[in-house]
């Protein structure tokens, strides 16, 4: 498997799948690392979670499982 060459933020994540991004956040405990899920780390110690195209598929099935909806 090739290695992830983008990645979309939490808040573009929300928009593909007409979701609210703090349901998103709420999610992120279910990702396991090999489910697409990153984090970026910037100065300060600040951090964002990153979703691989797999990540944007993997957050698509726990809304349909868990909520009925997708984007």
């Amino acid at each position: 498997m090739a290695a992830p060459g983008h990645a979309f933020t939490i808040r573009r994540a929300a928009e593909l799948l007409s979701c609210d991004e703090e349901l998103l956040w709420t999610l992120l405990g279910q990702f396991e690392p090999e489910d697409g899920m990153l984090w970026v780390y910037d100065t300060g110690d600040e951090a964002a979670p990153v979703f691989t195209d797999l990540g944007i598929e993997t957050l698509r099935e726990i809304v349909k499982d868990q909520f009925g909806n997708a984007g």
